[in-house]
């Protein structure tokens, strides 16, 4: 029987081990995707306790917690600090078998030296050790960073934000990289037409055009991407149900711009020629300045109406979506294909149903520009799992290159959440040992070595060329 979470945790075979140990342990971690606040670098943020740091805005954990039958003050609610880790200390017996049992205990082992189970038993020895250490200056905000080995940083921005505390971090000269990422949701989000118009306010502010037309929203948001792109932006976001790519004419689009710029409610037919306008003219204006754009699809958000009303989004109430994607997704990449204007692209499906169809989509368009144009993007949300990671990398190992996979990312508001990172390496390794055990892939420690860095690390660094 095998301690738990020891130094060999998740690695079954001794090739795996070596894999791990010598060369995914030290690569440095490349996080291209996440939701971490800039601001909190920027001023270095320092945390009084471990819950501002560890459950603030973490919806992973509140969903543990209401389903362990925990009251919703203790989630999002106002009950102290040391009464929702108390709460959480409650939960985590309980999520045994959940990947939140494994994040939970790498990220006390890894940032704070921990090695005991949290449970009610330990909670306030566990509060007391991690509270102590937060109040040094080696557990501020950008300490964290440091200590995780991080290398470079993409958050997710709106067209409208105004970059200011990633030009501070660059100013600081910070070691590690942190750079926008153009998240344009809400510029096509026509279906409530109070809250899009509200919308177009402040990107009018934040351009400085009048948005009076359909050329004038193009030409505002393309004024926006430019700022983006000289604050050292590359990469672009779209989080989708599903691409869009009905057929439209110029004509209907500025008919249905105006429609809703008056104030009217659009049809569901005008939401999607909208919709499907504005992906094309998206990855039209990403191409134009050599970006990568990535696109998530499948989830299926808000579920829980009365709660939605009163907590907002973001906060634990989506799910996995059932959404037909190959044959629009089919149609928009080949349409930019057509026209040469096809960037590099990442797609993430958050149904593991659709593994084969997106790892097969992506052959489609591979040209032999750049290795691994087009990307199969790592298990994401509820996939982020080792199930679901071991299931995606099947998926693309069969159908695709796994050598060329440009890696893991945290999809995190949490500066903990580095970890996974390790478990997504322990994960990867782990597969390659048990090929070489099985006498499935050759033992030659060069190749696989090499594999195994690229993937943790040097083919995102290529790739997005930052």
């Amino acid at each position: 029987m095998k301690a738990f979470m020891d130094k060999d945790f998740l690695l079954q075979t001794d090739v795996a081990k070596e894999l791990y140990h010598n060369h995914a342990a030290k690569m440095p971690i490349f996080d291209y995707h996440c939701h971490i606040n800039p601001q909190e670098i920027a001023e270095d943020k320092e945390y009084e306790n471990i819950t501002q740091l560890w459950l603030y805005g973490d919806h992973y954990k509140w969903r543990g917690m209401r389903t362990n039958g925990v009251a919703e003050k203790y989630c999002t609610g106002n009950a102290s600090d040391w009464e929702k880790f108390e709460k959480w200390a409650e939960t985590v017996p309980h999520t045994l078998r959940n990947p939140l049992f494994h994040w939970t205990h790498l990220e006390l082992k890894k940032f704070f030296e921990i090695d005991k189970v949290l449970s009610p038993a330990t909670a306030k020895e566990i509060w007391e050790e991690c509270n102590a250490k937060l109040q040094t200056p080696e557990y501020s905000c950008r300490g964290i960073i440091k200590m995780a080995n991080v290398h470079t940083i993409c958050t997710t921005d709106d067209p409208v934000d105004s970059l200011e505390y990633h030009r501070a971090i660059k100013a600081d000269g910070f070691e590690t990289a942190v750079l926008p990422a153009w998240r344009p949701d809400k510029a096509m989000a026509v279906e409530n037409a109070t809250t899009y118009n509200a919308y177009l306010s402040e990107l009018e502010e934040a351009a400085n055009i009048n948005i009076n037309s359909f050329s004038g929203l193009m030409e505002a948001l393309d004024d926006r991407h430019e700022f983006f792109h000289l604050n050292g932006c590359r990469l672009s976001d779209h989080g989708v149900e599903t691409i869009l790519a009905e057929d439209y004419t110029e004509a209907e689009i500025e008919k249905i711009f105006i429609k809703v710029r008056k104030g009217g409610a659009l049809t569901k037919e005008e939401v999607v020629k909208f919709k499907s306008c504005m992906l094309y003219e998206f990855g039209i204006m990403d191409h134009s300045r050599g970006w990568t754009q990535q696109f998530h699809i499948g989830a299926l958000r808000n579920n829980n109406t009365r709660l939605f009303k009163k907590l907002g989004a973001d906060v634990g109430f989506d799910s996995i979506g059932d959404f037909d994607i190959a044959r629009p997704l089919s149609r928009l990449l080949d349409r930019l294909d057509m026209e040469n204007k096809l960037s590099k692209t990442i797609l993430y499906n958050l149904n593991p149903r659709d593994n084969e169809l997106i790892a097969t989509m992506i052959g489609n368009f591979q040209d032999g520009s750049v290795p691994g144009k087009m990307q199969f993007g790592s298990g994401w949300w509820f996939l982020d799992q080792k199930d679901g990671m071991e299931k995606q990398m099947q998926a693309l190992s069969n159908l695709g290159l796994l050598s060329r996979f440009v890696g893991m990312l945290t999809d995190s508001r949490s500066y903990l959440s580095y970890t996974r990172h390790e478990y997504f390496r322990r994960t990867l390794c782990n597969l390659l040992g048990n090929d070489v055990e099985n006498g499935e892939i050759p033992y030659d420690m060069e190749l696989l070595g090499s594999m195994v860095e690229n993937i943790c690390f040097n083919n995102a660094k290529a790739y997005f060329n930052f």
